[in-house]
């Protein structure tokens, strides 16, 4: 405790009945937006931790200010979680013994933490509250064996940019692409001569696990995430023709591909949070309710509406797209419009995903370049000395592979 009036911050464990209202006038105040521009708030449902307590490990710390009369207040906040997730490969052997010359890539793992939801209130900002959150996080993530500590944030917040490349000792590391697409008030038609099959999540697991384990940030418990009430399911779209009509296995599916086929699954973040864009001028939010209704009235001609986001909405993610084949573009559009008609009948306003700037299958997704993001900045630092494998060394200098696998849990 400080002398003479003196105010101390107290770094301390989230306590669900004691601080959730004081966590939630933070995040509050700490929501973009507050300078009167158009902005986008987020409700989560009473649950602060609900963006991370799917994962095997997670944590939330507040900063709380103390005075000398004991009078408290909450004032900065930050979560974290751990899991691990491919950071690399390397080639072993495909024969017993080793007596086939053939090799295979098989993945190499990483303990992996994940810093998000830092906020400090506008109030209490520059005095350090922000460095001492993040350095009490790192100390948990080394307690519990992580060996490298990422976090993502817009290329415009300057703050955060600063804060962890100057004082704490991150790196640009990825700069991935977020697509988001409105869901319109009528059904998008999806291509014909394509099949889409749902899948188990057990067949899911194996297809993700055989083909995609290589990926990097594939998270070693891919089958948590496939089998999670969150999960709507996993979805496979190949040519009709010389396919049958029905699935016929992951193992013969696997056997025998077809030429072409493409892969994605859906999250259900509608029941985690929601969100709501504020700010916006009549004209604007008029013209949105003129496209809706112009959009229900006459839905066959298939004209782009935006929806209802000025009251709040929920969305859904799409993670795990993958293909292969010279029509693995076409493909993942149909599946992505499958995916919108579900997100319509599910009330959501959006349809998110989040995919590698150099992901082939981009191309295929549909989104709206003025709500989506060209550059999401990830910043990673290594925890300590010791390396997951030596076949792969610094992950944080690694080179930026081709796709990535963005685990929905973290959105």
């Amino acid at each position: 405790m400080g002398e003479g009036g003196e105010v101390v911050v107290v770094v301390r464990e989230f306590e669900p009945v004691k601080d959730r209202i004081g966590v939630e006038d933070v995040e509050r105040n700490c929501d973009a937006g507050s300078n009167g521009k158009i902005s986008i708030f987020t409700d989560l449902l009473g649950d602060p931790i609900c963006r991370v307590r799917h994962f095997p490990a997670f944590l939330m710390l507040v900063a709380e200010m103390v005075t000398d009369k004991e009078e408290r207040k909450i004032v900065g906040l930050i979560r974290g979680c751990i899991n691990t997730v491919t950071c690399g490969k390397k080639l072993s052997r495909n024969g017993k013994n080793g007596s086939n010359d053939s090799f295979k890539p098989i993945p190499v793992y990483s303990k992996l933490a994940y810093v998000l939801g830092l906020r400090v209130s506008p109030s209490h900002r520059r005095m350090g509250i922000g460095l001492k959150l993040v350095s009490r996080m790192e100390d948990w993530f080394r307690e519990k064996g992580a060996e490298y500590s990422y976090m993502a944030t817009d290329k415009d917040n300057e703050a955060s940019v600063k804060l962890f490349t100057d004082r704490c000792g991150y790196a640009k590391f990825r700069t991935p692409c977020i697509l988001v697409q409105p869901v319109f008030a009528h059904r998008v038609s999806i291509t014909k001569g394509i099949c889409i099959f749902p899948i188990s999540p057990s067949d899911a697991e194996s297809l993700y696990r055989r083909r995609f384990s290589t990926t990097e940030f594939f998270p070693s418990d891919i089958d948590s995430i496939l089998y999670n009430r969150l999960n709507l399911g996993t979805f496979v779209a190949v040519p009709s023709d010389g396919f049958s009509d029905s699935w016929p296995g992951v193992d013969d599916f696997l056997s025998k591909p077809p030429e072409s086929w493409s892969v994605l699954s859906i999250w259900n973040s509608k029941e985690v949070f929601t969100m709501e864009v504020r700010g916006a001028s009549r004209t604007i939010r008029g013209l949105a309710k003129t496209s809706r209704m112009v959009d229900r009235a006459f839905p066959w001609l298939g004209i782009p509406s935006v929806p209802e986001l000025f009251r709040p909405f929920g969305f859904h993610f799409l993670y795990g797209l993958g293909g292969e084949g010279p029509d693995a573009v076409r493909l993942t559009k149909a599946l992505c419009d499958f995916a919108h008609n579900v997100a319509k009948e599910r009330g959501c306003g959006l349809v998110v995903t989040e995919v590698s700037s150099r992901e082939p299958l981009r191309v295929g997704i549909p989104h709206w370049k003025r709500l989506s993001c060209d550059e999401d900045l990830w910043f990673m630092k290594r925890l300590g000395e010791d390396y997951s494998d030596g076949s792969v060394g610094d992950w944080t200098k690694s080179p930026c592979g081709v796709s990535i696998f963005v685990d929905p849990r973290e959105i």
